[in-house]
Parts: C-alpha cells; structure tokens; sequence
C-alpha cells in the first residue's frame, strides 16, 4: 500500500537553527494519525515543511509516492491536501460568509460549484449557519476553530493536516469538533494527520500515533499502548 502522503528523512528549521531531523512518517490511505509531544518538540515545523510552508534542509515530502518537496503550498492543495493551521488564521474583519468565498475562490472552486460546496460543508459543521455572517473577530474560540475546519475542507481535500485544533478549547468543545470530522473521515476515507497536545481526546479518534520529543520521532505505535499515563511520561 502507498502511503498518501510520506516523508523520508525530513530536515528543516529556522534561521539555520535545526528544529527537526531525519523524520519519517507515513500517512496510510484512510487513516488518523496523531502526533503528540511537547511544546517545542517540533511537530508544527514538521507539518508546515509538509504542506510547502517551510522549505527542508534535508530530506523530501511524498504525495502518492511522487516527490513534491519543491512544491508551493498552493501546488500541493491542487494535489488534495488541506492544512487547518494553529491558531486558526481566521481573518477577524470579514465575515464567516466572506472567508468562505475568498477560501473558494483560493483554492479555484468552479464558481458554478461554491453554493453546493458551501452547503456541503455547513452539512458537516451545521452549527455555522448561526452566525455566517458575523465579524468573525465576534466569535467565540471554538467557532472561530470550525470556521478554520469549515475553511479547509471547501476544496473537498482528500488528506487533511490539523494543527493543534483543541488550543484554548474546553475539552467537551474540542470533541464536539472532531466528532463531526472523524464521521467525514470514515464516510470519504479522507486521510488526517493530527498534531495534538490534548493526548486523550486526540487519541481516541486516531488509528495510529506517533511521540515527537527534541526534533526527532521517539516512539510509533497503536493509540491503545499510550493508555497507561507512565508510558506517555516516559515517551515525553
């Protein structure tokens, strides 16, 4: 089996700063996969050097078994990926409504296509339509993070990169927003990878999970070994 997406060997920082080396993660067709760790450990690098935000000192990004290291950001959307970034990145002037239009106008949905798309979306996520068309600086947290999530999957993406969604979310509000996105991913076989820090409520949607500590990958296994809490503090 093809992984939909790979690194092999991954490198990259900042500044000339190493913040990651040689990691190899694979994503499988179909797949959750959690990546847990502490802060600084380097898991949000590892994410943006995937979807084309950070070029690697090292190393290469695959989609497909394809190489698309050298691709842009906007180059590796067109190939089915989605990234909802941390903290957010809702733009706090506009309204839902209008960054959902700019969202599908950036990622060249059909214009015949925005209004099924849209609905599609508040499908998934219903509880947007109460305020699609307020400031989204007006919104809470939490809608804030399913404007993200409604934001990301417009362009119908057949892998999807989850930047520590659950930051300043209460955990029962955390769960409310992936149950919805755990339904989608078994419905349409999408493939996630999530980046998490709330371990428990992260875990218990994956299929599989990986510990980053210092840069570099220091465990992989299933979510089920990482119940017992002195095996999480030993791993961190």
């Amino acid at each position: 089996m093809t992984p939909v997406l790979e690194t092999r060997g991954l490198a990259a920082g900042y500044g000339g700063r190493s913040v990651i080396s040689d990691i190899n993660v694979t994503l499988n067709p179909s797949e959750v996969l959690c990546v847990i760790g502490h802060n600084g450990a380097g898991k949000s690098t590892m994410l943006k050097t995937m979807f084309g935000l950070i070029s690697p000192d090292a190393g290469s990004v695959h989609i497909d078994g394809e190489d698309v290291t050298k691709l842009n950001p906007r180059d590796i959307a067109e190939l089915g990926v989605a990234m909802v970034p941390e903290g957010r990145g809702v733009f706090p002037s506009l309204s839902v409504s209008d960054i959902f239009a700019l969202g599908m106008h950036a990622v060249g949905v059909p214009k015949a296509e925005r209004a099924e798309r849209l609905e599609w979306v508040l499908g998934i996520l219903p509880a947007i339509r109460e305020f699609m068309e307020r400031p989204a600086s007006t919104l809470s947290g939490g809608q804030q993070q399913m404007v993200s999530i409604g934001r990301a999957l417009l362009p119908r993406p057949r892998i999807l990169l989850m930047d520590e969604p659950s930051i300043g979310l209460a955990p029962k509000l955390f769960q409310d927003l992936l149950a919805p996105v755990r339904k989608l991913q078994q419905e349409e076989g999408l493939s996630i990878l999530l980046v998490e820090q709330n371990v428990r409520e992260a875990l218990k949607i994956s299929d599989r999970a990986l510990v980053v500590k210092s840069g570099a990958i220091a465990w992989t296994g299933e979510p089920e070994e990482l119940a017992d809490n002195k095996r999480l503090i030993e791993l961190y």
